[in-house]
């Protein structure tokens, strides 16, 4: 998978799957799977450690958990989120913190909104570094947009989320997530675009999909969004192995002689 073959898929109508994962245990599991793309999303603040929104993700957390999954993802197209604010300072700052991303693992860098990062869009792929644009629901803009609300819900915002997903798709993205938007609008601004669009919370006429690693695996047991569908029962089912183990240690069945080491 490229940057070609988003918008190859989109001709085709080939539904493009993208999983957003933080580890490089993860990341080996999906390189035998046939996803098309793997999501560094600067939600490991919340998955892996734990903060209650995106914004404490940070650069080096972003490398990190990049460098991570890249050394597990096998051949898998990597995107890599550029955390809060590392793209809204000057010029020569955003272009490093886009670069050490790329160094750590990413084949492309991710990034919110359109208002005021359209020269940077345009310069970061004139510079050879794919961009994917992020509309709808920006959770790095969590406080701004009043909290985790569902986005283009009157004329007035829809036509400004249309108008946005063109200036991003002219600056030069090669594709666009819709986060929590209407699904009437999210087909309208797929079928205005030649370049893909991946729905999370934006209904079915989406080119594409995305969710969190835990979350389709029903890993996060407070936490079900309505756009969220866990595909298995993760939670239970690796709470029942654990408890095998804790029981198989108190009756001494574990560990039994394949698993010793003899003289």
């Amino acid at each position: 998978m490229n940057v070609l073959d988003f918008y190859t898929k989109k001709q085709k109508g080939d539904k493009i799957s993208m999983i957003t994962c933080y580890d490089y245990t993860s990341a080996r599991l999906l390189a035998e799977t046939p996803v098309d793309c793997l999501l560094v999303g600067d939600s490991v603040a919340m998955t892996m450690h734990g903060y209650k929104d995106t914004l404490s993700a940070t650069l080096e957390m972003m490398c990190f958990h990049t460098s991570a999954v890249s050394r597990g993802a096998g051949n898998k197209f990597i995107v890599g989120d550029m955390p809060f604010l590392s793209y809204r300072k000057s010029l020569s700052k955003n272009v490093t913190a886009a670069q050490v991303l790329m160094q750590a693992g990413a084949h492309a860098v991710k990034l919110e909104c359109a208002a005021g990062n359209a020269k940077l869009v345009r310069h970061l792929t004139e510079s050879g570094i794919p961009v994917m644009g992020h509309l709808g629901l920006t959770p790095q803009s969590v406080y701004a947009l009043g909290g985790y609300k569902v986005q283009g819900k009157t004329q007035e915002s829809a036509a400004r989320l249309k108008e946005d997903a063109l200036i991003l798709q002219e600056a030069g993205c090669f594709a666009i997530v819709l986060e929590c938007v209407p699904a009437p609008l999210a087909k309208t601004v797929t079928q205005q675009l030649s370049v893909p669009t991946i729905g999370i919370g934006a209904g079915p006429d989406t080119d594409g999909q995305v969710l969190v690693f835990q979350d389709l695996l029903g890993l996060n047991q407070d936490f079900k969004p309505k756009f969220v569908k866990a595909f298995v029962n993760g939670y239970e089912q690796l709470k029942q192995g654990i408890e095998t183990y804790i029981s198989a240690v108190k009756s001494g069945e574990f560990p039994q002689h394949e698993h010793c080491f003899e003289n």
